[in-house]
């Protein structure tokens, strides 16, 4: 007999739909599986009549089938397990045909017969939506992931026999996710700037980074608050918007990066790697690729703190991903790609000992020490960091002080009016959302400079050196800070702030 059962896979950040035929007849009692399963897969049978038996139903007698279709798409995972099981039982009769007609099913199997929670489920419900089924049965502590998608109803169960029992006709009540709490959550605030004394100069500069998108460099000795800054870079960044809540959750359930019961990322992302991460780790990969760190920070900060400490070609894979908001790894069945439009702020010493420039401690790095220290950051890579910052020691009186600094609510009200200023500017644009990401052509248009403000720039690529990357960057950091005074035109102090935030830079910084 053959029964068909729906169910789904990731491929990416995305899904599609599998169907999953199961065919029982004579011949020796074996279980074969076919349609590119991988390993998990594979092992599935064992786990599948295990859990069978151990949840008092009959395997069949004989000959079992099971063809994984599409056939050319290779399968992996253990999320198959639970329409596996279902599909056996359809055979005999012990769930009706009718009932898998428009529903879909994921989930992993235990031994005794639980389902356990699976990766990706959030894309393959959006697959599943698309695909036309009505409703879906996932393990229980997918539940809420799943149930923000709209369209489709969803049954959460912690078993196979619950499975069983609702295709039986013993539905319950569908899941349902309260989408306030969760937008509410997009809001929120932990970590706040007031808690920040003294650095008024790298708290504007996380400022114009934040308000154009801009990548951020602070550089300074231990213990002067780089670390504490960029922790509250989030609490300034613009709430995430459901849409981009879904997209961050998608690669999350994908990577397996959701808590049990997390229905959305909430929050813009903010992921700190150890410097001793692979570029596999970074970008992501392996066999069947994975998102790395680039793609989890994806609408929100990615922080590398002792930069120099990273190994160069980690840092180096760093460069194409910043350009063009996406990476893709290529095996040889086939290429995936991994959205990764991310802020990059990094920290670092100005030395191996941490106290090059510092008034109150002595240096004790020779100027060769220093220099292969600072090389170990190409200017490639240092290019492409718009804004590069010093943060120096805290003075006395601003660590004694009671007065708390300004507000995160105060500073991301003013982000928010220059990120409007720029949404409506590229309103009509396809790929440009923030200054930062400006193409050229663009940048002819937006930001056209005064006379005084050319000279000023010239006499910054002349005798600083900089590249014409450098050039380009100062022009999009120049017209940020306009944006964040209300100024539709670029003026000669907007560009020479933006100068400031690029004098570590290049020949300055060597």
């Amino acid at each position: 007999m053959l029964a068909k059962v729906h169910s789904g896979a990731v491929y990416g950040v995305d899904a599609y739909p599998v169907e999953i035929e199961v065919n029982t007849g004579g011949g020796d009692p074996q279980t074969v599986i076919v349609g590119l399963p991988d390993a998990a897969v594979k092992e599935s049978k064992d786990r599948v009549g295990t859990a069978l038996t151990n949840s008092g139903y009959d395997m069949p007698i004989g000959r079992l089938t099971v063809n994984l279709a599409p056939a050319d798409v290779r399968k992996e995972g253990p999320s198959f397990d639970l329409p596996i099981a279902v599909g056996v039982l359809a055979t005999q009769a012990d769930v009706p045909e009718q009932a898998l007609e428009d529903c879909a099913m994921v989930g992993e199997l235990a031994l005794s017969g639980s389902v356990r929670k699976v990766r990706g489920l959030l894309p393959i419900a959006m697959a599943m939506k698309q695909a036309g089924m009505k409703r879906l049965i996932v393990p229980f502590e997918n539940a809420d992931e799943a149930g923000v998608v709209e369209g489709i109803d969803v049954f959460p169960v912690r078993s196979l026999r619950e499975a069983v029992m609702a295709l039986m006709g013993g539905w319950a009540r569908p899941h349902r996710v309260d989408m306030g709490p969760l937008t509410r959550a997009l809001h929120e605030i932990e970590d706040d700037f007031a808690d920040v004394k003294g650095q008024e100069t790298a708290k504007r500069a996380v400022e114009v980074a934040v308000a154009g998108g801009h990548n951020l460099l602070l550089i300074g000795p231990p213990g002067t608050g780089k670390t504490m800054l960029a922790k509250r870079i989030p609490s300034i960044l613009p709430p995430m918007t459901v849409d981009e809540a879904l997209e961050a959750t998608k690669i999350h359930s994908v990577a397996g990066a959701l808590e049990p019961h997390q229905a959305l990322v909430g929050r813009r992302p903010f992921r700190a790697p150890h410097h001793t991460v692979s570029d596999a780790g970074l970008l992501g990969g392996g066999a069947y690729p994975m998102p790395g760190e680039v793609s989890l920070a994806h609408r929100g900060v990615l922080f590398l703190d002792e930069l120099p400490e990273f190994h160069r070609n980690v840092l180096e894979v760093l460069r194409q991903p910043m350009e063009d908001g996406a990476v893709t790894i290529a095996r040889a069945a086939a290429a995936v790609t991994f959205p990764c439009r991310f802020m990059l702020v990094a920290a670092m010493n100005p030395c191996p000992c941490g106290y090059f420039g510092d008034p109150k401690r002595e240096c004790r790095c020779s100027p060769l020490q220093i220099q292969r220290y600072r090389s170990k950051i190409s200017g490639p890579l240092l290019d492409r960091i718009d804004i590069q910052v010093e943060v120096p020691s805290v003075r006395y009186q601003d660590l004694a002080s009671l007065e708390r600094g300004e507000s995160s609510t105060a500073i991301r009200e003013r982000v928010a009016v220059a990120r409007g200023r720029q949404t409506e500017r590229f309103k009509s644009a396809r790929k440009t959302h923030c200054n930062a990401g400006m193409r050229p052509r663009e940048l002819q248009k937006y930001c056209r400079l005064p006379p005084a403000a050319q000279e000023q720039v010239k006499t910054a690529i002349t005798e600083l050196n900089f590249s014409a990357r450098a050039y380009d960057r100062i022009l999009k950091v120049a017209r940020t800070i306009a944006d964040l005074a209300g100024s539709d035109e670029i003026a000669e102090d907007h560009v020479y702030e933006a100068v400031q935030f690029r004098t570590l830079d290049r020949q300055r910084w060597a």
